[in-house]
């Protein structure tokens, strides 16, 4: 599909477990001219067979999510749709190499984080659908690096710990791997310090860690931080 194709309008579906995230990113794109969203779901099962049923141009997809994550989105579709599945374009909290590589290796055509703005997200669907493939700043370094056969990052494979995890949970995971204390994830993400607290807990109980330095260690092992 091209924006040129048809009545030029570019049919977007969006994944993601959180939301609040989707309703803020539906938002976002229903003001861009020439993009129309044609469904969302936040869990891997329904995302599949909504995006077969629905047949949009774009999907914007989550990474981390429960029960594979995007790739396993990704893969579900692809096996169902062959070579009529849409274009998919990651739409992640993380920047790790390893995300970014096996994401693309999965089949989609570009990975972008979740600081981008409205209008650039907008830009970014434009142009997966008319072909190109699009990455954030300095991602496409570890694209390059891994399919040139430079990158130290190894063959990515399925994390079902990692893929556990929502993402509120793994943004608690990355500020915990930094060093952060409760007061001060909970002051960085505008939550309480309770909440924090079950976030972490939760975190521990999925990833099968018996507590913070077991956690910092794990989460080294995955360039989370």
């Amino acid at each position: 599909m091209t924006l040129s194709d048809t009545d030029g309008v570019c049919t977007v579906f969006l994944v993601d477990d959180h939301a609040v995230f989707r309703s803020g990113v539906r938002a976002e794109l229903a003001g861009e001219n020439g993009l129309s969203i044609a469904g969302e779901a936040g869990t891997v099962p329904e995302s599949i067979d909504r995006i077969v049923a629905s047949r949009p141009d774009v999907v914007l997809l989550d990474v981390h999510m429960p029960g594979g994550g995007g790739v396993a989105v990704l893969r579900g579709v692809r096996d169902r749709l062959g070579e009529d599945a849409p274009v998919f374009l990651a739409l992640s909290v993380s920047d790790a190499a390893e995300d970014v590589i096996a994401t693309i290796r999965a089949g989609a055509r570009g990975y972008v984080t979740k600081t981008i703005d409205g209008a650039e997200l907008a830009d970014a669907v434009r142009r997966v659908a008319d072909g190109d493939a699009v990455f954030s700043p300095r991602l496409a370094g570890f694209v390059l690096d891994s399919f040139t056969g430079r990158s130290s990052v190894p063959e990515p494979a399925l994390d079902p710990e990692l893929d556990s995890l929502t993402r509120r949970e793994m943004e608690v995971l990355r500020l915990l791997a930094r060093g952060y204390t409760y007061r001060e994830i909970a002051e960085e993400l505008f939550i309480s310090i309770k909440t924090v607290e079950t976030h972490a807990s939760n975190v521990l109980r999925k990833t099968q860690q018996s507590n913070r330095n077991a956690l910092t260690r794990w989460a080294a092992t995955r360039h989370i931080g």
